[in-house]
């Protein structure tokens, strides 16, 4: 296939590219290349597959609406892949304007792109922070998220119901996947498990917030790429039960639905940094803080949908991943 990557420098993208260059597809790779983390680790990403013959790189704005155009009309991928956003809960807060331009005018972009030029499925990334106040554990797509804690996880329900017009209106199918907690290897310099190493490696503090009580569906990013493959190889499908009277919020008399990709399996956070500690062989100092504005106490993922419709469910343990991430630092860092 011939398969459009958003943000195809980032941690997540640069490993589905990887992926779909593996199977002999054809990638088209946008990435802005914003300096919201150190650049540099987006080029080291993308050096792993630039020369590919396979693959072409653009360096692109989703806001950039003429650039997006010319982008489908030169190409016609035949899929897409949005993974492009404005990411980080904690940043929404500070400037919460980056988030419209990149997560809703930069998504409509995309979505006129698909509907424009016969795209197959489009496949977006979403995110379990749309769960917000909801306490029901486990999170399910069938529960109705309208409560968000943050302008990001507003984002990202927002573009859950964008792609559903657009679905309902011009018959696209799109599949919205809600990520939780991804980390591994490549991963970014924001997310703990790559602030905690560095600290902990320089003998520093770690900021441990809602003092380590959180718990998360911490999940591994191969687990997510594979997650993605199997749903993009499947376009959504209008689910033929649906009611106005009870609506379904997952799924839809259009082609749209929506997945939780998690481990199903919530980790302390405490015990996470105990697994770091392991794979590090040093003791972490902590700083116990109190839960930061925007964040959720606990994310736990119903996977149900995922396993009964794909057959997968994500299955890297926390002590595997955690140990790949540490063998990738210390190689990529050189200490």
């Amino acid at each position: 296939m011939k398969v459009l990557v958003t943000g195809s420098a980032g941690f997540i993208g640069s490993s589905l590219v990887a992926r779909l260059l593996e199977r002999g597809d054809v990638v088209i790779g946008i990435d802005n290349h914003n300096d919201y983390y150190d650049p540099a680790l987006k080029e080291a990403r993308l050096s792993r597959y630039a020369s590919h013959s396979n693959y072409i790189h653009l360096r692109i704005d989703l806001a950039d609406r003429q650039a997006i155009e010319n982008i489908f009309a030169k190409h016609k991928p035949q899929r897409v892949v949005n993974l492009a956003a404005q990411a980080g809960v904690r940043y929404s807060i500070e400037n919460p304007l980056a988030y419209i331009d990149s997560n809703i005018v930069g998504f409509t972009h995309i979505l006129e792109g698909c509907r424009r030029h016969g795209v197959e499925h489009l496949v977006y990334a979403s995110s379990s922070s749309v769960y917000g106040a909801n306490t029901t554990m486990p999170f399910s797509v069938h529960h109705n998220v309208d409560h968000p804690l943050s302008l990001y996880a507003a984002s990202k329900k927002s573009n859950e119901l964008m792609a559903h017009a657009y679905s309902h209106l011009y018959g696209l199918p799109t599949t919205g996947l809600r990520f939780f907690t991804v980390y591994g290897p490549w991963g970014r310099p924001d997310m703990a498990l790559f602030k905690f190493t560095k600290a902990i490696l320089a003998g520093e503090k770690i900021s441990v917030f809602n003092h380590g009580k959180h718990r998360r569906d911490f999940t591994y990013v191969d687990d997510i790429v594979e997650g993605i493959m199997r749903v993009l190889d499947r376009p959504a499908f209008s689910n033929l039960a649906w009611s106005g009277a009870q609506p379904d919020p997952g799924s839809s008399s259009a082609p749209w639905r929506i997945y939780n990709i998690g481990n199903n399996n919530p980790i302390e956070l405490l015990h996470y940094i105990e697994e770091l500690e392991k794979a590090l062989g040093k003791k972490a100092e902590m700083e116990l803080l109190p839960l930061q504005p925007g964040d959720v106490p606990d994310t736990s993922a119903d996977v149900t949908d995922l396993v009964e419709q794909f057959h997968y469910k994500p299955v890297t343990s926390i002590e595997h991943g955690i140990t790949k991430f540490v063998d990738w630092y210390r190689e990529y860092f050189q200490c």
